[in-house]
């Protein structure tokens, strides 16, 4: 009895600790914001057939990350899609940031394309390197594709927020 009372109380501390901790964390909370501007560099499409341009696709992107402090980083993104023109499509993205230091930040997105080709992201950063080790956070933002033909590499620029939160020293 005085065993299962015990783990009661220390499952109750654990309790009460993580969310004075994680209460912490989140008020210690700080922003990254980022333009970004890529182009496509490859594209594999498969078409679906059901309807006209259904199409399934992975396209890597590749550009620049401009961040309010000034900072530029190389940015890689590779996306898989669901698309059906003029519709919208379904997307999974990952961002691989990679600054001049060679610090790096990965991001897994799953941004909304609207078929006027504006956009909304959200996600989570899933891996830091160098001085963002240990770093979590969430992602945001807006953007927009601008028209290609099938000759042309597609483009997308979007402003990108991290809030993040990274280990204390």
């Amino acid at each position: 009895m005085a065993t299962k009372k015990s783990l009661c109380v220390v499952f109750g501390i654990l309790v009460i600790s993580a969310w004075i901790l994680g209460s912490a964390i989140q008020a210690g909370a700080e922003t990254m914001k980022c333009r970004t501007a890529t182009t496509a560099t490859k594209e594999e499409r498969i078409a679906v057939s059901d309807e006209e341009r259904h199409v399934l696709g992975l396209r890597i992107l590749q550009g620049l990350a401009f961040f309010e402090n000034g900072e530029i980083a190389k940015l890689r993104v590779h996306v898989i899609y669901d698309s059906i023109p003029g519709k919208g499509a379904q997307i999974i993205s990952y961002y691989v940031f990679t600054f001049e230091d060679g610090s790096t930040i990965v991001t897994r997105d799953q941004p909304l394309i609207s078929g006027t080709g504006s956009a909304k992201v959200t996600g989570e950063l899933i891996k830091g390197t160098g001085r963002f080790e240990g770093i979590k956070a969430t992602t945001s933002g807006t953007g927009r594709s601008f028209p290609q033909s099938e000759k042309e590499a597609g483009r997308l620029t979007f402003e990108y927020t991290l809030t993040y939160t990274l280990p204390t020293k």
